[in-house]
């Protein structure tokens, strides 16, 4: 149940967050799109457009037009839990995309980032 919540939260409410964790660490804007874009298939535009309008977390996930099959490389631990380790497939992509702002955040690199 607690994950419904989770879901069921605006992305043009976490979206900001992602990107002001990013910023306070010296990144920017920018590269928190990248990164969004690269794990979801999004275009820069529409992660914008979903950051402005009533999109829930789930919707925009589910929605992702073409999942990077590279995201199942992302290994680590978020919020004490393995990502890889995560059976929901939908707390998993959530989760993907918090370790690569972590990631971002500390200063990796978008070449690490992307798994290249």
């Amino acid at each position: 149940m607690e994950n419904e919540k989770v879901y069921a939260m605006n992305f043009g409410k976490i979206y900001p967050l992602l990107v002001n964790k990013a910023v306070k660490k010296g990144r920017t804007e920018d590269e928190v799109k990248e990164v969004v874009c690269w794990l979801t298939g999004y275009s820069p535009k529409e992660v914008e457009q979903a950051a402005e309008g009533a999109v829930s977390y789930r919707e925009f996930f589910e929605n992702a037009p073409q999942p990077n099959p590279n995201r199942i490389l992302i290994k680590g631990v978020v919020c004490g839990v393995r990502v890889e380790n995560i059976e929901e497939p939908l707390m998993r992509e959530i989760r993907y995309l918090d370790k690569l702002i972590d990631e971002l955040a500390k200063g990796k690199s978008l070449e690490k980032i992307f798994r290249k």
